[in-house]
């Protein structure tokens, strides 16, 4: 472990990587450019690093170092609670934050080389959804996700935390451009399936054994739902069919009931 550096002003620029973590604006404008991402808790620092990305620095409550003590690989600062939260803007009761280098992103092309199913998801913007997506997609099987140019980041550290860290086990790429790459993920050869309350969509439990081979779904925001461009795009409407007059599903939860229909016979 490096030795530890005792952080007492919350303006000190040796932890000017942890600075305003809940000005979403703010941490969305710096925190790409500057090729950095923040991992909050012990268990998604520890991912983060099985998973190959560098340690910028560390960032440790001071009551809680000795618990730490195997970190390596980068500067280690402790800070009290009072300068932590001002620092960072909210209670870091997990006791560690992790600065880490980004990697370069895949193309989509190798995404889906080698993929047997994978989520494409158009304008999610939500970081909780797109964690809680990326959680179901490496519990259920998906080999990969394609972002639209408007999707969340999957890094940004709400993302990364409703995850539980599982945003580094599963390959993405951003798919430009859109929804026109959507004929990309067709020549590679998959099935675009929409999932959408359109008039055609058919019970995803449906779908034959050629369009479960290698599907590709396609999921939209919550709310809005897929743009007409992506529906008209795909291969085959498909819906969850449900009860009680309810017709849509959080986004995330939507997710994991196809992704598991999609793996049921696997």
């Amino acid at each position: 472990m490096h030795p530890v550096e005792l952080i007492t002003d919350p303006d000190d620029e040796r932890i000017a990587d942890y600075r305003a973590l809940t000005d979403v604006e703010l941490r969305t404008r710096w925190e790409p450019p500057h090729g950095l991402f923040i991992a909050e808790g012990e268990l998604v620092l520890r991912r983060a690093a099985r998973a190959g990305y560098r340690p910028r620095s560390y960032l440790l409550d001071e009551k809680r170092v000795a618990q730490f003590a195997d970190l390596d690989g980068a500067p280690v600062y402790a800070a009290s609670q009072s300068v932590l939260e001002r620092a960072t803007g909210f209670h870091v009761h997990r006791g560690v934050l992790a600065s880490f280098h980004r990697k370069a992103l895949p193309g989509a092309r190798d995404v889906l080389r080698g993929a047997r199913r994978v989520a494409i998801l158009e304008d999610v913007n939500n970081h909780t959804n797109i964690g809680a997506v990326f959680r179901g997609a490496a519990a259920l099987g998906i080999d990969g996700v394609l972002l639209s140019p408007s999707c969340a980041d999957p890094l940004y550290r709400r993302s990364v935390r409703v995850s539980m860290g599982e945003v580094f086990a599963v390959p993405y790429a951003t798919l430009t451009p859109w929804p026109a790459g959507l004929d990309e993920v067709r020549g590679a050869g998959f099935a675009v399936l929409a999932m959408t309350l359109a008039a055609d969509a058919v019970p995803i439990q449906t779908l034959t054994a050629a369009d479960r081979a290698r599907p590709a779904l396609l999921l939209g925001a919550e709310g809005a739902g897929l743009s007409a461009r992506a529906v008209e795009a795909s291969d085959k409407r498909v819906v969850i069919p449900m009860r009680r007059g309810v017709d849509s599903l959080n986004v995330a939860a939507a997710a994991a009931v196809a992704f598991w229909e999609l793996g049921r016979e696997d």
